[in-house]
């Protein structure tokens, strides 16, 4: 795997990654906050791992999802360096759906697939909730081998 950051302007940088780009920048004032913050782009891969983890265990089990959503809140300690504490994860899922299958998904996921979550759980505890057509259907803690 590789990555490159390019400059552009004040403090705006163009990630560039096997032929895609991505724009970051600063929040005012010290930026122009035209583009995601490095930390809201690592908050969004962690969505972004896990949705393609639960999306494609819902489909090798046949569930018929009509909408799925995935967002993340994280809790920032204040003062430098400005880290993560910790992490709430929530999948929204509406459709003909197994609430069950929906849970074990979101918990497979935690446990032994998002690559993303099982780094960032090293340092941040990162709990989640899954919730199928607006009911709570489940929660968890992501815990993966310690020998990862």
């Amino acid at each position: 795997m590789h990555a490159k950051l390019i400059w552009k302007e004040n403090l705006q940088f163009t990630a560039e990654a096997d032929g895609h780009t991505v724009l970051m920048d600063a929040k005012p004032p010290v930026g122009q906050g035209k583009a995601q913050t490095p930390k809201q782009l690592l908050l969004a891969a962690l969505c972004g791992c896990t949705a393609m983890d639960v999306a494609s265990l819902m489909r090798k089990q046949r569930q018929e999802v009509k909408r799925f959503e995935v967002t993340a809140e994280a809790t920032i300690r204040r003062g430098n360096p400005a880290v993560f504490t910790a992490v709430d994860i929530a999948f929204r899922i509406e459709g003909a759906v197994d609430p069950a299958l929906a849970v074990e998904a979101a918990r497979l996921s935690q446990t032994s697939f998002c690559s993303i979550s099982a780094m960032l759980s090293r340092a941040v505890p990162i709990r989640y909730e899954v919730f199928v057509n607006g009911a709570s259907a489940g929660r968890g803690q992501a815990q993966f081998a310690p020998d990862l």
